[in-house]
């Protein structure tokens, strides 16, 4: 008789313990699963809504796997949390409903940033981990994120990162499948979905910030060659690839050069480091003083040809011409 009293008195403290109770612990993971809803809802009506789209019961319950009796419940409980409005059909963020959505992208964003320069995670799997991670961080946890990564501007597939104000710089592309000049073009976008495209895309070697030309178009196939390749894609998956006029740059930017081109002793100010520095790296470059606005300039000669030596605020800094190719500057009198 005492063993079974034992053992009751303690199966009702494993259900009932405040804290580590299973009771407890079953409602923790409800409430935990309940703001991942509310935040992937959220970030497919941003998504929409960057996308020149309203979003619906409809369309969140498509995006989120969801029946119509969950969606209600969601929408209803997204409303009274003031996050959103409902018009007619239509459902539109509130202010406050959409900075948390900003939050949330620029924590996917930022996640896959590092999965993919960091943990060398393959770029098929960065998407779906990030998911998992995005509702881990407090605002300031991903303040610190951003800043160790260097404050990256976008993602591995070309979708800008949100700041920390929720400003986005966003470079629209073309799709493929619409692109009709003649001239190169440059990969701005892959689209990361659906996932069977974008691991074809990856397959076949095309990659951001690729220089391409459309050598053949037809409903079958669509050629691209980068001058030593050529890539074959499917319509379908063409249309996941997302280009812009390479000369678009130079007509933003006239003047401005890598920075291994500029001449001995002549100063310039530094305008951009360029997109393919990420990670560690480019939070190397922000330590070292080469941020944008910077004055730099070389200084000593070298009879091998690198390092060469820069001054940058005041001090003396080596880099490689590899290194010093990927910073943009715009020499100055």
């Amino acid at each position: 008789m005492t063993t079974w009293i034992i053992a009751g008195v303690l199966f009702l403290a494993l259900l009932f313990f405040p804290r580590y109770g299973l009771i407890a612990l079953w409602r923790r993971w409800r409430e935990l699963h309940r703001k991942e809803l509310v935040e992937d809802a959220l970030k497919h009506l941003l998504d929409r809504q960057q996308e020149g789209r309203h979003g619906s019961a409809e369309s969140i319950g498509g995006a989120l796997s969801l029946g119509a009796a969950r969606v209600m419940q969601l929408v209803a409980r997204m409303e009274t949390q003031k996050l959103l409005e409902t018009r007619g059909h239509e459902l539109h963020l509130t202010p406050d409903g959409e900075r948390w959505a900003l939050h949330i992208a620029r924590a996917h964003r930022l996640w896959e940033r590092y999965l993919a320069d960091e943990a060398r995670m393959p770029l098929e799997r960065i998407h779906g981990e990030a998911h998992r991670r995005e509702h881990t961080l407090n605002e300031a946890e991903l303040d610190k994120l951003d800043a160790a990564l260097g404050f990256p501007l976008s993602d591995p597939h070309g979708d800008p990162i949100p700041d920390r104000d929720g400003q986005i710089q966003r470079e629209q592309g073309i799709e493929l499948t619409a692109w009709q000049a003649e001239g190169p073009a440059r990969i701005v976008h892959l689209e990361d979905e659906p996932a069977l495209a974008y691991a074809q895309i990856l397959a076949c070697g095309l990659r951001l910030g690729q220089t391409v030309r459309l050598l053949e178009k037809t409903p079958e196939r669509y050629i691209l060659s980068d001058g030593e390749n050529e890539y074959r894609l499917a319509p379908a998956v063409a249309a996941n690839v997302h280009v812009i006029p390479l000369a678009r740059k130079a007509r933003v930017a006239p003047g401005v050069i890598p920075l291994d081109k500029l001449k001995h002793g002549q100063k310039a100010e530094i305008i951009i480091l360029d997109e393919g520095v990420q990670g560690f790296t480019r939070r190397r470059f922000l330590d070292l003083g080469l941020t944008p606005g910077t004055l730099v300039y070389p200084e000593l000669r070298n009879s091998f040809g690198e390092p060469r030596a820069y001054r940058v605020r005041g001090t003396l800094i080596a880099l490689r011409n590899n290194q010093a190719s990927q910073i943009w500057v715009k020499p100055v009198d």
